[in-house]
């Protein structure tokens, strides 16, 4: 049996059916027969009439909200295992045994995230990615704000750290099947000619989410010392309860996928649909798990060594490295939107292929700026990394969506971001290891 996949524009479902005989969103690869088969989907493929209504506008709010709850947990959790929960949860005689059990802790959600994109990938391509959205979302939003509610290790003793690690790990269960079914839903709520804004709208959850989270951080940091670790830390984690009381809101609002119902009236379900990508469309998986990491790791290229470089290597202050991810965060919001108009307009891989070439060729220029420790030019080149690498960020999700069928969808996408997000945390350790050995440049 021999099989081609190639990247190129689908058919919409109907006319594929028609022409083929092959179930909507389905490629046939038989035994002895040669197939070429498109990647899944197009700008104006799958939706067909591409209607707008009102539960298509809410779609888009749908997957930023979540995706914004997310990206908000992350830099709280972060924010937090550096400047509280090593001292409130991990406390030993050793700062650094400490520290490292904290940031351990902070770890085990990454581990869950591929588990979790097995789980509700599974199940979102089997019951629906409403339904998985709405169980994603609640869990990471309920999780967030327990953490608020814990106590210290002083007052339960190991069950302190034990109940932290355990929320995490459900955290990072939640959050690997969350962006999946996010940009699957917008994608398949979207009128043909504007999938390339939905499919943005949950990477704008990503810099919002570093605003809101630094924002509130930096507030109770202004607190005595004693009323921030008694406290002032928890209230930016019981802020998640009312988040996830919009994010439900809008959730509870959105139809389900207009072809998720199609593939369920005719029957056109995978029974297996995690087996089917690993197995049969492997091809897919690893083109867009490659892709998915030319957004995802500048994500932790950025928010991870580059503060470090700055605060490390060229001893600038932190606050300075913090400000000026802060101004590149507030530009990457319109740097996204921008991308998703973009790849309506000349296609998903056009845009990605042309964000990767122009952030190669600006990425010695942006570090020059930094290196000057000017704290305009400093921002200036963290704002300049960032603005570009963001923009395969700002397509990926319209990239992704493109190379799976319906029927896979929700599995494909989780799969490939989740694989992507695995690579990625060895951006920054690979990043330090080439500034050693350059002896520093």
């Amino acid at each position: 049996m021999t099989a081609r996949f190639r990247c190129a524009p689908a058919q919409p479902d109907a006319v594929r059916t028609r022409r083929s005989g092959v179930p909507p969103g389905r490629y046939a690869v038989d035994a002895g027969t040669t197939h070429t088969t498109t990647c899944g989907g197009s700008m104006a493929g799958d939706r067909g009439q591409g209607r707008a209504t009102v539960t298509d506008a809410d779609a888009r709010k749908v997957a930023f909200v979540g995706t914004a709850l997310e990206w908000y947990d992350f830099f709280l959790y972060g924010t937090a295992a550096a400047l509280v929960f090593n001292r409130l949860y991990f406390a030993t005689d050793d700062v650094v045994v400490s520290t490292l059990a904290a940031f351990a802790s902070f770890a085990v959600g990454f581990a869950a995230r591929p588990l979790g994109a097995v789980i509700f990938g599974h199940l979102g391509d089997r019951i629906g990615r409403k339904r998985c959205l709405i169980i994603t979302v609640t869990m990471i939003g309920t999780v967030t704000g327990l953490i608020g509610l814990l106590p210290s290790f002083a007052t339960i003793g190991i069950a302190a750290p034990l109940l932290l690690t355990l929320f995490r790990l459900l955290q990072g269960v939640a959050v690997g099947g969350e962006w999946g079914g996010a940009v699957t839903l917008a994608v398949e709520h979207a009128p043909p000619e504007r999938r390339g804004r939905y499919a943005a709208m949950p990477q704008i959850g990503a810099p919002v989410g570093t605003l809101l989270s630094s924002g509130a951080f930096l507030a109770v940091a202004q607190l005595p010392p004693d009323s921030f670790d008694s406290w002032g830390w928890r209230l930016p984690f019981l802020a998640a309860f009312p988040l996830l009381a919009i994010a439900l809101w809008l959730r509870r609002r959105v139809e389900e996928s207009p072809l998720f119902e199609q593939l369920l009236a005719e029957d056109e379900r995978a029974s297996s649909p995690v087996r089917e990508v690993l197995v049969r469309a492997w091809p897919q998986l690893a083109v867009g798990a490659g892709t998915a990491f030319l957004g995802v790791g500048d994500f932790y290229l950025i928010t991870t060594f580059i503060i470090s470089y700055g605060t490390s290597q060229l001893g600038l202050p932190r606050s300075l490295m913090l400000g000026a991810t802060l101004v590149a965060a507030v530009v990457e919001i319109g740097v996204v939107i921008l991308g998703g108009r973009l790849a309506e307009r000349f296609g998903a891989w056009r845009v990605t292929v042309a964000g990767g070439v122009a952030s190669a060729l600006t990425a010695f220029p942006a570090f020059w700026l930094i290196d000057t420790g000017a704290p305009a030019a400093v921002i200036a080149g963290v704002t300049l990394a960032t603005a570009l690498l963001s923009i395969p960020y700002a397509v990926s999700g319209a990239l992704l969506t493109e190379l799976f069928p319906p029927h896979l969808r929700y599995s494909g996408v989780a799969l490939s971001s989740n694989l992507a997000g695995v690579v990625s945390r060895f951006v920054p350790l690979g990043a330090t290891a080439l500034l050693a050995v350059g002896s520093g440049t």
